[in-house]
């Protein structure tokens, strides 16, 4: 009479998958975790893996960890930020492009007030550390002492290759979008969120470089809530000075969308009164009316970047060149 089945809320062990096979427990742990150099016959193999697929079996993390002297944990560090499309997107490709490898993603957006994010890699563990702004350069060499491999996101911009650099190309694109369609003054909508520092003074700097380099004016800034009543200040403004504004770069869509919203509730529209361009080509600036004119910045593609880079670093090889000027894309729609 076969041995009953395990109960599904109690955890397959190693021990369960050598009796269904009819093999020992040493051979089950062979055959799951690949061990080389084992006269185990590929019918046994075979047999092993089935069995192990069809009653439910999943290595055990910690005990996995001990032998292998790592987790197979991937822990990526960013700062407060709050989880927009964009930072989404990548999270979403670099899950998948990690797991294909066998890895898995953890990632911690760090609070301010929280305990210090050296107890959290200590509890993990991780096989490596992706630092996207978390970490300084001192505590980045502490979790190296301990012997995880840390990586920085690098960029491969002709003027530097930090984060800062692709971040200020994002502006820069936005003012030659505009310029090159007969804007001469613009304004710039920054976000009322200060977690997004990191993102929009770059962007500003890069959009006053562009604006320095083509003779025109610094664009003039206000700051600008997601909601019609913020936006619409920030339009009222812009409509009031003496030399006449006609071209808006927003933060990101989301403040673009918020600065469409003002215009609407003013009576104007874009691009007749503004033209507007945002930031991260978000599904719903597609479906506005008008079409969101947006810059993608290649999200996807810096995830599987990424991922590629922690599995090469793993297994001893380089990683390979960051993304550079050409992941930064004008969509352009009906806003301008």
């Amino acid at each position: 009479m076969p041995a009953p089945e395990p109960r599904e809320t109690a955890r397959v062990t190693s021990a369960e998958v050598a009796r269904h096979s009819g093999v020992s427990r040493t051979t089950v742990s062979y055959v799951l975790n690949g061990a080389p150099n084992q006269s185990i016959s590929e019918a046994t193999k075979r047999r092993v893996l089935d069995t192990a697929e069809r009653l439910g079996y999943t290595p055990y993390a910690a005990a996995r960890a001990l032998r292998s002297g790592r987790s197979d944990v991937v822990l990526f560090l960013t700062p407060e930020w709050p989880i927009g499309a964009a930072i989404a997107r990548l999270v979403e490709d670099l899950t998948l492009a990690l797991a294909t490898a066998g890895l898995t993603l953890v990632m911690h957006a760090h609070p301010r007030s929280a305990r210090p994010i050296a107890d959290l890699w200590k509890a993990i563990n991780p096989a490596a550390v992706i630092n996207h702004q978390a970490l300084s350069e001192d505590e980045a060499n502490v979790v190296r002492r301990s012997g995880i491999t840390v990586l920085t996101p690098a960029f491969a911009f002709a003027g530097g290759g930090t984060f800062a650099d692709f971040q200020s190309g994002i502006g820069h694109r936005q003012v030659e979008h505009l310029a090159a369609a007969g804007h001469r003054r613009l304004g710039f909508a920054l976000p009322d969120d200060d977690r997004l520092a990191a993102f929009a003074q770059p962007r500003l700097n890069g959009a006053r470089q562009a604006c320095a380099e083509l003779g025109l004016s610094e664009p003039v800034t206000r700051v600008t809530a997601l909601n019609a009543v913020s936006s619409g200040r920030a339009v009222a403004y812009w409509r009031r000075l003496k030399s006449e504004i006609t071209g808006i770069c927003a933060y990101n869509d989301e403040v673009a969308l918020a600065v469409l919203a003002g215009m609407r509730a003013q009576g104007l529209n874009a691009p007749g009164d503004f033209a507007v361009i945002g930031v991260d080509d978000i599904p719903a600036g597609a479906l506005t009316s008008p079409a969101l004119t947006t810059v993608a910045t290649g999200m996807s593609e810096l995830g599987k970047y990424l991922a590629i880079s922690v599995i090469n670093v793993l297994e001893g090889a380089a990683p390979p060149p960051g993304p550079g000027p050409e992941a930064i894309q004008v969509i352009s729609r009906d806003t301008v």
